[in-house]
């Protein structure tokens, strides 16, 4: 195998912990409630590994993208014996095709179109079962949801379909990362008139739901989470927030508004859960003035040792780590030393500098992301966010305790 990724148990639950007791889920059954999204195969680190650890750890919600993750978290978690299972929400939307599954497998389905319903609830009727929904309010990030105009002909409508039932209300915030973010207080004030809607109809969710990692971990002065736990008292439903990348161990920078209003709660306290790591299998000797690698964008400027690693871009080390004369890039880690990267990063081929390091050898074992070379490090190279690095890294998960 010439990659691998190690999944820390005891770290996915200590984050997801932290997470809960930052919203008020402590003692059991009061408190803003964590979702625990494991989309994407868990941002890369293996649904059928991590659906589990969650479910242990006291997770009553996993969310997923589709019908195909949530059958695969549903195997999983019956794999392992989990019981009582948390709920699985379908997040992202849903087909036709994937009606009957729904109902059958009583998944809980973002929706919020007036055809999704009817959908589910033919489904519903030829099974001779009643499904739960959870409706989106587009409050502005024009992607899913119903506007809040529409929402009383929907909600009209679906009080005469018997076997549906409203489970769920939910919004999703565009840049809860900022302090005192302008747009989520206009965001927050469509959804209250969401909120008075729904109340007005005489339908009563169980969860009104909100946010993602970032709510968690944004403590500015008009914090969200104090405001959901309000929202939801006028409904007498429970408020849950929906985390994803804080359960892995990272948080996006908190951006300030004004001078000293950014404050991380829960960043702080996470571990990254995954480490990324591969085996030597070449180790050269070269000159000053040789080249290494694509465009000959490094020249050695001294006697130099590299080792190769069967990793590249396409297993998701970005080529924007490539170190080049004019740009010094990424760096794997032996035992607790960095080593550099040289020259480009090929497609499945990466050369390190491992020159002044001893006792390196053949077979030895590389970290390419884990605690000393992290996924936001990986970002900050590429430009980009710890999102993108660890969905794109393609290795073969393994669960550690």
């Amino acid at each position: 195998m010439k990659s691998w990724l190690e999944i820390s148990a005891q770290r996915l639950t200590d984050n997801y912990n932290v997470l809960t007791q930052i919203a008020g889920n402590k003692p059991a059954g009061e408190g803003t409630a964590v979702l625990a999204v494991i989309k994407a195969n868990a941002y890369g680190h293996g649904a059928e590994l991590c659906a589990p650890v969650l479910a242990r750890a006291g997770a009553p919600w996993l969310g997923v993208t589709d019908t195909e993750e949530a059958l695969s978290a549903r195997t999983a978690l019956a794999a392992e014996n989990i019981s009582p299972a948390p709920q699985i929400l379908i997040m992202s939307g849903i087909l036709a095709e994937d009606a009957e599954t729904i109902v059958r497998e009583q998944f809980v389905p973002v929706v919020w179109d007036q055809r999704q319903l009817e959908w589910l609830a033919a489904a519903a009727t030829a099974q001779g079962r009643t499904a739960s929904i959870h409706i989106e309010i587009d409050t502005g990030m024009a992607r899913q949801g119903i506007v809040p105009g529409e929402l009383p002909a929907l909600l009209q409508w679906l009080r005469t379909q018997p076997t549906l039932r409203l489970d769920g209300v939910m919004t999703h915030f565009a840049s809860t990362e900022v302090a005192n973010s302008p747009q989520t207080l206009a965001q927050r004030g469509l959804f209250e008139q969401a909120i008075r809607t729904v109340a007005a109809s005489g339908l009563h969710p169980a969860w009104v739901h909100a946010g993602n990692s970032s709510t968690v971990d944004n403590q500015d002065a008009e914090a969200t989470l104090p405001w959901l736990r309000d929202l939801v008292s006028t409904l007498g439903a429970r408020s849950m927030v929906r985390t994803g990348l804080a359960l892995y161990g990272y948080c996006l920078p908190i951006e300030a508004t004004k001078p000293g209003e950014a404050s991380h709660a829960a960043q702080p306290s996470l571990r990254p859960v995954m480490t990324w790591k591969t085996r030597i299998i070449g180790i050269r000797d070269i000159h000053p003035g040789d080249t290494v690698g694509y465009n000959a964008a490094f020249t050695a400027p001294r006697p130099m040792r590299l080792a190769l690693l069967p990793v590249g871009y396409a297993d998701g080390l970005r080529r924007e780590l490539s170190g080049i004369q004019s740009h010094p890039g990424g760096w794997a880690i032996l035992g607790d030393r960095p080593a550099p990267i040289a020259g480009r990063v090929s497609m499945n081929l990466t050369l390190i500098d491992i020159t002044g390091l001893e006792n390196i050898e053949l077979g030895d074992e590389a970290t390419v992301l884990g605690d000393h070379i992290t996924a936001d490090d990986h970002a900050r190279l590429a430009h980009t966010i710890a999102y993108e690095i660890l969905c794109g890294i393609r290795a073969t998960p393994r669960l550690t305790p």
